[in-house]
């Protein structure tokens, strides 16, 4: 089922998730359809935050993202409990843009590693260290998870020039070729 995506300015977008356990009613159905949500607005993450539920899940798939014959490169995966270890390595800019902030994209400097801890669907633990652009979209959805959002990482200069879209955005003011969800 697809769900609409709750738009910048939704309050549940501000707030750090908590963690569930494995006995959380329709785990199975909300990862299916987050999935669903998340390819159906051509995304390649999406955090429980953005469908109005303040817990820490969040999807990446990059594989869509690579090129051809480097799809192993890439990963597929779904982040329960996720929390980060450790951010390591050199800055990189990179544009990034956000299903919750649609027609909006700016350079987000970010560590190039990011070792995270999480349980998967089957409830294992994993720990493992992502790098690239790997890295780069489980740290966007963790900040999802976490409360925040790339534009708060965005130079002052370009938070300045894109305040105007955010305030239209919240007001349901853009459009998006998928389901939104606006502030009332």
């Amino acid at each position: 089922m697809l769900l609409p995506i709750y738009a910048y300015g939704q309050p549940v977008l501000k707030k750090v998730g908590e963690d569930i356990d494995k006995d959380y009613e329709g785990l199975s159905d909300l990862l299916t359809n987050m999935w669903e949500t998340m390819y159906n607005a051509d995304g390649v993450g999406l955090a429980a935050p953005q469908i109005g539920k303040a817990i820490r899940i969040f999807l990446v798939d990059t594989v869509q993202t690579m090129e051809e014959g480097e799809e192993d490169n890439g990963i597929k995966m779904a982040f329960i409990n996720a929390h980060v270890v450790e951010e390591s390595g050199t800055p990189w800019s990179y544009e990034e843009g956000c299903l919750s902030i649609p027609n909006i994209r700016g350079e987000v400097s970010r560590p190039e590693q990011v070792t995270i801890k999480w349980v998967d669907e089957e409830w294992n633990e994993h720990q493992q260290t992502f790098n690239g652009i790997n890295a780069r979209v489980i740290q966007h959805e963790y900040d999802h998870i976490e409360g925040k959002l790339f534009t708060e990482q965005l130079k002052p200069l370009k938070k300045k020039l894109i305040k105007r879209k955010l305030e239209a955005i919240k007001k349901g003011n853009v459009k998006a070729h998928y389901r939104m969800r606006f502030p009332k």
